[in-house]
């Protein structure tokens, strides 16, 4: 066998690592459409992810210019972090293709349509990636039939 083929078989399966998921997102908006961004992250980020420890609860996705941040996650700081750790809240740049950029700023500026992170992860090939939503806001009646159509699917399932 040759060296390639042996490091091909050593390397490890190609799977996506969950880190944190946004449940309340899917509750408080309505998914239009979703897409993948890659996330600029400074080192202890890194670290802090790969522990687990990340919270969406009240992030959002902003432009500024022809620029998409994320802002509002809290992402706490490395416990052996020294000089070099980060600030916790501080705003991420998301990284996509210009033309996917210029699609979801198009789709930001329709009235009732809000960018809101849904998760994120690290891809098969070890980046930090994130899945944003454009969504529509839920008024408190949507929600309610939502949680009923939820209980009616769970209970023909367990049926």
């Amino acid at each position: 066998m040759s060296k390639q083929a042996s490091k091909k078989a050593d390397a490890k399966p190609a799977t996506e690592v969950l880190v944190g998921e946004n449940k309340k997102a899917r509750f408080h908006y309505e998914i239009l459409e979703r897409y993948e961004a890659g996330l600029s992250l400074v080192g202890t980020e890194v670290k802090v992810l790969r522990q687990g420890q990340l919270s969406l609860d009240e992030a959002y996705a902003r432009f500024d210019g022809s620029e998409l941040w994320l802002v509002g996650a809290t992402i706490p700081e490395y416990s052996h972090g020294n000089l070099q750790n980060h600030e916790p809240k501080r705003k991420r740049k998301l990284l996509m293709h210009a033309r996917e950029l210029k699609k979801l700023k198009d789709k930001s500026q329709i009235k009732g349509l809000t960018i809101v992170p849904l998760r994120v992860y690290f891809g098969t090939r070890g980046f930090a990636k994130i899945t944003l939503g454009v969504g529509k806001g839920r008024k408190l009646h949507d929600k309610r039939e939502h949680l009923k159509t939820k209980d009616a699917k769970r209970e023909i399932r367990d049926a």
